[in-house]
């Protein structure tokens, strides 16, 4: 009998912020966790509307000292410490005598207990046998946003040793994640190096950028994105890597928000990719904005000749952007515009996910 590794995944679900951008809006969505002050002080802020008590513990806490909090009428709970020195500080809050990491904090974002529900031969797990890929993290600049910024890459297996130019997947997450998710919860890595060990999928770079930018809302990321994804993400890649630099060697798929993200950028620069998959993704359900993507549509209905796949998947009717996804393809429908549809049980959840990309990675460049 096959046995199971279960490793337990303990989350706080009331101060998580959400990953789907269909859902209720709250003040954790654009709230500002850590804010230094002009006067030396610094604020650090956890939306917690059913707490009764929160405090704060770690580096930052004078020792010894129990800073002061106060609620806000909208949930989010602030705690004051006047006068820090420069440096760098680890912290904890404390909600109703738990110990709880900064649901904001990238690094808890990227620290979070994975359950591995696996017999160790799926096609998300880590295989003995084979070649692995490298997963860098890469740091740059982005004019765009005029601050450094993170991607991750991943390599396949003999890359440091080939000479050969390769195509590129830039793979984008959902909203509430970062460049992270694809290589953690995602499982990227394993599922490329296992597609590439079986000779199911052609040798590739896979760029997975960070697609979450603090925005005045939600939807303010997916403009900027495309631009910092055009202007420095790709210019990047395409002067640090050996890769072909040019649309039939370029691909882009992305999640939920990174599914927004790639129509935005079908939108915008339908001349710079060949193929477009976008995953549990469509536009807001709400027949104000449609006018405008119509129009968007129609004007580049005529320059999409070169598209060799313009794919849409998604996770069955219980989906929560299925709406969205039905009421956006109608729009295509209007433009002429041909595309490839397939739904299949799974949900807004990784489950569905991690098929997608084992579905079309091997579908890509060939």
């Amino acid at each position: 009998m096959k046995t199971k590794s279960l490793l337990l995944l303990l989350t706080m679900v009331s101060v998580i912020p959400v990953q789907a951008q269909w859902l209720t809006h709250t003040p954790n969505d654009t709230l500002q966790p850590v804010q230094i002050m002009a006067n030396g002080d610094v604020v650090f802020r956890i939306y917690a509307p059913n707490a009764h008590e929160v405090s704060l513990s770690g580096d930052a806490a004078p020792w010894g000292q129990k800073p002061k909090s106060a609620k806000g009428n909208d949930g989010v709970w602030s705690i004051t410490l006047p006068n820090v020195k420069k440096g760098v500080y680890r912290y904890n809050f404390v909600v109703d005598g738990v110990t709880v990491s900064d649901p904001l904090s990238e690094q808890v974002k990227e620290s979070a207990a994975l359950a591995q529900v696996s017999d160790k031969n799926d096609f998300f797990a880590v295989r003995t046998n084979i070649g692995h890929g490298a997963v860098a993290e890469r740091i740059y600049y982005s004019r765009t946003l005029k601050t450094m910024r993170r991607m991750h890459v991943w390599t396949p297996a003999g890359y440091e040793k080939s000479t050969d130019k390769l195509p590129v997947l830039y793979l984008i997450h959902g909203g509430g994640d970062n460049d992270a998710a694809w290589t953690g919860v995602g499982c990227a890595g394993a599922i490329l190096d296992n597609l590439l060990a079986d000779g199911k999928m052609k040798p590739m770079v896979v760029v997975m950028p960070n697609g979450s930018i603090p925005s005045k809302d939600l939807g303010g990321e997916v403009p900027l994105f495309e631009k910092d994804l055009m202007t420095d993400v790709i210019p990047f890649v395409e002067q640090n890597y050996r890769v072909v630099a040019d649309p039939a060697h370029r691909a882009i798929s992305g999640l939920s928000m990174g599914g927004m993200e790639t129509l935005e950028t079908l939108l915008n620069d339908p001349q710079a990719f060949d193929y477009f998959w976008i995953l549990s993704s469509g536009w807001w359900y709400d027949a104000k904005t449609y006018p405008g993507y119509q129009q968007r549509l129609n004007k580049i209905s005529k320059s999409l000749g070169h598209v060799k796949q313009l794919v849409f998947r998604m996770g069955g009717e219980e989906d929560i952007a299925y709406k969205n996804c039905q009421a956006m393809l109608k729009l295509f429908d209007k433009a002429g515009i041909k595309y490839d549809y397939a739904s299949a049980p799974g949900g807004h959840s990784w489950y569905t996910w991690r098929n997608n990309l084992y579905e079309l990675a091997q579908k890509l460049f060939k």
